[in-house]
């Protein structure tokens, strides 16, 4: 009994994890670019009271081991990157990835980071940066007396002048795709980082050899749908309610041991 107060103990642990993600997700449904993640587990080793045996002649063996199970631990949690709604904002900074990619970004430390936000702004330089201040890698700078700024699908900047009705081109958006996207670590802000599982880094142009576009004056929306998250919720909740009337049972029936005389 005090093997199974244990193993419905680690089931209450899964569940409260679970539903941690949950509440994560939730709490980001209207974070732009946010891409859900989904907690994974498996069971733990097994004690084995008996191992599974041929036998030979009159003794039949045993066919089958005789074993129990000793509880559930995460494993994982896996960021899903399905793409989002696109939601129309009609700002010429709000850019959104119709398909596979992200924003490459320049870190304060040198490195780089990896976004699929794309709620743009400018800094007084005139540098496109994220909402962070993190500017675009390659940079793309602004000029001052710019009328209007067009993005066009393949990632070329156009900023039109006084007096210029065709624009110049003042840089390109390049996108980043990764062999592994789920191996990604979250850095928080809308930001991964490539790690080991991920792979190296492919860039890109927007629109060429499976990269997605660029949508000028959208964004992308969260991909968390909420009536998911709450059958999740629901089925979490459940799940750690029966784990702890097992351990209300356990107890019982350890109290009802310890009282026999």
């Amino acid at each position: 009994m005090i093997r199974s107060l244990n193993t419905s103990a680690s089931g209450m642990e899964a569940q409260q994890f679970r539903i941690d993600v949950i509440a994560n997700n939730m709490a980001n449904v209207n974070t732009v670019g946010f891409k859900k993640s989904r907690a994974e587990f498996q069971d733990l080793f097994y004690q084995q009271v008996r191992a599974a045996t041929e036998g030979s002649g009159e003794n039949r063996g045993n066919p089958a081991p005789l074993e129990v199970g000793l509880g559930v631990r995460p494993t994982t949690t896996q960021k899903m990157f399905s793409a989002g709604d696109l939601l129309t904002t009609n700002n010429p900074l709000d850019l959104a990835i119709e398909g596979r990619g992200f924003f490459k970004l320049r870190m304060p430390d040198g490195t780089n980071a990896f976004s699929r936000a794309g709620n743009l702004m400018m800094d007084r330089e005139g540098m496109v940066v994220t909402a962070s201040g993190n500017p675009l890698d390659p940079p793309i700078i602004v000029p001052p007396e710019t009328v209007s700024l067009t993005v066009n699908r393949d990632g070329t900047v156009k900023a039109v002048q006084p007096g210029d009705t065709e624009g110049i081109e003042v840089g390109r958006v390049e996108l980043v795709n990764f062999p592994n996207a789920a191996g990604l670590s979250s850095l928080g802000n809308g930001m991964f980082a490539k790690t080991g599982a991920s792979g190296q880094e492919i860039i890109g142009v927007p629109g060429e050899n499976g990269m997605g576009t660029i949508a000028q004056g959208m964004l992308e929306s969260s991909n968390v749908k909420v009536v998911e998250e709450m059958i999740d919720l629901i089925s979490a909740q459940r799940a750690y309610e029966i784990n702890s009337r097992v351990v209300r049972a356990a107890d019982e029936m350890l109290r009802e041991a310890t009282n026999m005389r």
